[in-house]
């Protein structure tokens, strides 16, 4: 039963990393094209990967957590939180490319803003990632005691 388990937060943190990733390509292409979100991602790869990373590690923790407590913990507000803040991280690394289609919305200045922090952006992310990270492993050693 344990080996069920690990093997089924692993198999939910790849696919949570994967997911992640897809968005990120899909967002960009649809934004700019498949060049330049192959670009930005060669360009910032080692972010991007990290985020994806953290946010499956953490899928993964979660969901081993919630399988060995019988949902007797909530660990879902962390998860959530982190997991947004790398989607948003990794989004941001072009969103500053937003605003040539969306100046009519009024949005220019958040995008230009995000754009312009994109790597402290990423480092948020990354510090969130780390949080939950932590977060939802001492849920679990506390579970273990």
């Amino acid at each position: 039963m344990a080996v069920n388990a690990r093997l089924k937060s692993i198999a939910f943190g790849i696919l949570a990393s994967s997911l992640l990733l897809g968005l990120y390509f899909t967002l960009l292409t649809l934004i700019s094209g498949w060049p330049f979100a192959r670009g930005q991602f060669f360009e910032f790869w080692y972010f991007i990967v990290s985020l994806a990373l953290g946010f499956g590690i953490q899928v993964g923790l979660y969901t081993y957590l919630k399988n060995s407590l019988h949902n007797r913990v909530r660990a879902s507000g962390v998860l959530a939180v982190s997991g947004t803040t790398s989607t948003g991280a990794m989004i941001s690394c072009c969103a500053h490319y937003l605003v040539n289609i969306l100046p009519i919305l009024g949005v220019t200045g958040l995008v230009s803003l995000v754009g312009q922090y994109q790597i402290q952006l990423f480092w948020v992310g990354l510090l969130s990632n780390i949080a939950g990270i932590a977060y939802i492993t001492g849920k679990l050693l506390k579970s273990r005691m």
